[in-house]
């Protein structure tokens, strides 16, 4: 039994209240730009509005605060092993050889730190994802600042703590749509009569913050003519998500240029300049912004990881730099838990407790005995652990049974190195209306909801310039499924309801 979160609002909603408030909240979503392309019905010229939750999910205020405050923490963390050369060496040497992707991402890593960087500062716009988890303890107390304990009460909710997910250094997206979310749901709030809840709701100034801190890096970089190049994919289906941010930009600062491309056209149309200023036409770049490269499919051939790679040597300041891309992959992240790691970048006892209490458990399956450990604990219990591999952008994980036959197949082959094993968290369930296109009714649903916290950092090997935490965004997804990207069309635009 799945522990419970009490909605924000009465429900069922009276089937004649829900039907007229669901089509006004689809209409404010499109009028306002909560929306997406179609993936079945592409064209350049529509939009449909993201899928979403009715009303605002319930999340406890102390963990959202502790999220909020942790996040400069994370930050400081992230950029000190992205700067690590020995670590990301040492995490990422049994996966690079087996996982061709990542692999790749190396090689211009590698290649780099041989000819030199042409900049030292790296921009991170980056996003620590987190469930809730129900603690299980036996205490009726918790412990001040602690998330260790556990509650074994499936009906007490006052216990739960988060545990986190993943960290995204690349194309750490919904800087618009988690802003976007939350506006929903003030209209909606309002059009039910409840505007004296409007309180609970926080602020999200995601949008403002993630551009600013593109704009700082770009006057950083000192060339009032120069562009801030968004590197896109191919097709563009989450672009209201990208607009959004660059009407913003321009919004703020008039004289900022934003240019957009895909790796295909920066390879056929930049160049490094006399001091590796980076060129794409007649414009000298600043600032590099990744929106794609993040996955196989954006590298048609060698001549996207040329691009990648000139890029990478420039002067521009790029978001991320190569190894902040690498930080943030999932073997890092699992490095990153092994007992006495974190020593190595924070020097503060506090910091460090509170980073080891959000780790849930993460495990190797390197060919070693660790690996083998963690290889048998997923073959007798696969319902508790999840599968991961080295990418983004969802829909890669692997669950359930899926695991002893993905684990099976790998048997004793060196591909076990690209993958990590992770806890699964069961995070407590609640109730609400995921409201999508094309859908003819919309039914009250058992869900569960993963938090995002940004942060912006500007800094080199020596220095943090720019460390702060900067808004948040809050996804849904049916209590059954497995992945929950609203891209992917599984999950819903959210937000907190702080109780």
């Amino acid at each position: 039994m799945a522990a419970r979160l009490t909605p924000s609002i009465p429900l069922p909603l009276n089937p004649d209240v829900l039907k007229e408030i669901v089509e006004k909240a689809k209409d404010w979503a499109l009028m306002h730009g909560a929306c997406m392309r179609s993936k079945t019905n592409f064209s350049e010229d529509s939009l449909y509005f993201a899928p979403f939750a009715l009303l605002p999910s319930t999340f406890p205020t102390r963990e959202y605060n502790r999220a909020v405050a942790l996040q400069p923490v994370i930050n400081e963390l992230m950029h000190k092993v992205a700067h690590d050369h020995d670590f990301l060496e040492e995490s990422l040497k049994n996966t690079i050889k087996v996982d061709e992707f990542t692999g790749g991402l190396y090689k211009v890593y590698e290649k780099v730190r041989k000819e030199g960087f042409g900049q030292r500062l790296s921009l991170g716009l980056v996003r620590a994802d987190l469930m809730l988890e129900t603690c299980k303890c036996e205490v009726s107390v918790r412990p001040s600042g602690s998330c260790g304990c556990r509650h074994t009460n499936p009906s007490c909710v006052s216990y739960c703590c988060w545990k986190q997910v993943e960290f995204n250094t690349i194309a750490a997206g919904f800087g618009w749509l988690g802003p976007a979310s939350g506006l929903i749901h003030r209209y909606v709030l309002q059009e039910l009569g409840y505007p004296q809840l409007l309180k609970n709701l926080p602020e999200n100034p995601a949008l403002t913050g993630l551009s600013n801190g593109m704009l700082e890096a770009w006057d950083i970089f000192g060339n009032k003519n120069a562009v801030i190049l968004f590197v896109i994919e191919d097709v563009t289906y989450n672009i209201c998500d990208q607009r959004f941010l660059e009407f913003e930009i321009r919004k703020i600062n008039p004289e900022v240029r934003i240019i957009r491309r895909t790796l295909t056209d920066i390879a056929n149309t930049a160049k490094l300049g006399p001091k590796k200023e980076l060129m794409v036409g007649q414009d000298t770049v600043a600032v590099v912004y990744f929106r794609a490269g993040y996955e196989p499919g954006h590298y048609h051939s060698q001549k996207e990881w040329d691009a990648r790679l000139l890029m990478e040597l420039s002067t521009a300041i790029k978001c991320p730099s190569i190894h902040y891309h690498l930080a943030g992959t999932k073997k890092v992240q699992q490095s990153l838990a092994k007992p006495g790691c974190l020593e190595r970048f924070l020097d503060d006892s506090k910091k460090i407790q509170e980073i080891q209490d959000i780790f849930t458990g993460l495990y190797s399956l390197d060919l070693d005995d660790a690996g083998n450990t963690g290889v048998q604990k997923a073959l007798s219990s696969p319902e508790k652990y999840v599968l991961k591999p080295q990418r983004e952008g969802g829909g890669n994980n692997v669950y359930g049974s899926e695991i002893k036959e993905a684990l099976l197949n790998m048997a004793d082959s060196e591909e076990r190195s690209a993958w990590i094993l992770m806890d699964r968290i069961h995070p407590p369930v609640q109730v609400n209306y995921i409201v999508r296109p094309n859908q003819s009714t919309v039914e009250l649903q058992d869900i569960v909801c993963e938090l995002g916290i940004f942060g912006v950092v500007i800094g080199d090997e020596k220095q943090i310039l720019t460390n702060r935490q900067v808004g948040h965004m809050l996804r849904s997804k049916l209590s059954s499924a497995n992945e929950g990207g609203v891209a992917a069309g599984v999950g819903a635009l959210d937000s907190p309801y702080l109780t």
